[in-house]
């Protein structure tokens, strides 16, 4: 293990060229074209055996050891977000308008340096590794669940994650069993009533009123229809009727999030939805139409996987500090492997110490500390070495008895 902490502290320089090369040239999801040709090459030149396109735009490259054993998988995702980059460096986005404001950039330079060290110990490794290059994480139906169907799991014992979390102190490692990140999905309402002048209002069907009265109702639902001892979050991100300011709008548009951890909580709260949709305009003569789509499952970890990070995280060179943390019901596509392999997805505290105030993800400001990285690579490098390992070990021992 001392060789393969030495090695990434060797190579830490590296990392951070990537990822400030992969910060200036991001790709939105389902957009990627120059992303996966980098990530592929730097695969080919280890002599990796290496799938491009795999469920559209992800890469699959695999590194076999030397001595004869199990496969673990290793996912880093690397699609950027439709956001306007406010930072003020030197490795600022070039891309108008296209911004890596949530790390991936970072947790593909992660895989890479951690691939490169893991090939040049490849006859002291005891199986295989799988490194999964996953595209359109930030967007559904995702990345993972087409280049699963598109065998990028095939063969896979255990896989392993990590997201560099920018709200964790640096140093951090946060795991947890069973529900880590929540089902993320997406409802749209548009509301039909009747516009008219702003002098008239009983001439009309006010669709700001209607809507206005539309969102208050639904931040009942979590408080009132929900189990209190259930979790579930109701947010409302957009609400649209732009007129001039002596118009009644005839129209508005009502977009929103559900969060929930539980498949019968998430149920519930589609059909309430519908339900209080149904209701809030009935009552005021108007129509609707509402979309509502399911995003990703919950990422539900498995205990001994994520028991195994636990204690192997401990001797990580970087790591301060192991913590079991709360469920996030922040969503993650990752859900799709676990639900296929056993494993575990855990947090690796990246918050910049040093920046008067802290930026979450998804924002202009958003950025991480790059050592964060080295913490990453040393995490899932051991989980990955100690995995196989012990796994021949326990094989070895079977054989014999």
């Amino acid at each position: 293990m001392e060789k393969l902490y030495d090695r990434l502290k060797e190579r830490y320089p590296e990392m951070v060229e990537i990822r400030r090369h992969l910060h200036e040239h991001p790709e939105l999801s389902f957009e990627e074209v120059e992303t996966p040709k980098y990530i592929a090459a730097y695969h080919e030149k280890l002599g990796h055996e290496v799938r491009t396109e795999v469920g559209g735009r992800g890469v699959v490259a695999v590194l076999r050891g030397g001595k004869p054993g199990k496969t673990v998988a290793l996912r880093a995702d690397f699609d950027a977000l439709p956001i306007q980059e406010e930072n003020d460096v030197e490795y600022k986005s070039k891309v108008d308008g296209v911004m890596h404001a949530c790390g991936h950039d970072g947790h593909t330079a992660t895989l890479l340096v951690l691939a490169k060290v893991l090939n040049g110990m490849r006859d002291e490794l005891e199986g295989n590794i799988v490194f999964i290059h996953q595209h359109a994480e930030e967007l559904a139906p995702g990345g993972a669940i087409a280049m699963i169907e598109d065998g990028c799991l095939d063969g896979v014992d255990v896989i392993f994650g990590t997201h560099l979390w920018a709200v964790t102190p640096y140093g951090h490692i946060q795991h947890r069993t069973g529900p880590f990140m929540a089902a993320a999905d997406k409802f749209d309402f548009v509301i039909q009533g009747k516009g008219g002048h702003g002098a008239q209002p009983h001439l009309t069907k006010d669709a700001v009123v209607i809507g206005s009265q539309l969102v208050m109702n639904l931040q009942q639902l979590v408080s009132r229809r929900v189990n209190p001892l259930d979790s579930a979050v109701l947010s409302i991100g957009r609400f649209e009727a732009i007129n001039a300011f002596n118009v009644i709008a005839d129209t508005a548009k009502i977009t929103g999030t559900v969060r929930t951890f539980k498949e019968n909580v998430r149920d519930l709260m589609e059909r309430e939805i519908e339900r209080v949709g149904k209701g809030t305009c009935l009552t005021a003569d108007a129509e609707y139409t509402l979309s509502y789509q399911r995003g990703y499952p919950p990422v539900v970890n498995h205990k001994d996987e994520t028991d195994f990070v636990a204690r192997v995280a401990g001797d990580v060179p970087g790591v301060t500090a192991v913590v079991e943390c709360e469920p996030d019901m922040g969503g993650e596509d990752f859900a799709y492997y676990l639900q296929h392999v056993k494993g575990t997805f855990f947090y690796t505290g990246a918050q910049d110490a040093s920046r008067d105030e802290m930026y979450p993800h998804h924002h202009p400001k958003f950025n991480i500390d790059e050592r964060a990285m080295l913490v990453a690579a040393n995490t899932l490098g051991a989980a990955a070495v100690t995995f196989l390992k012990e796994a021949a070990i326990k094989e070895e021992t079977t054989v014999k008895k």
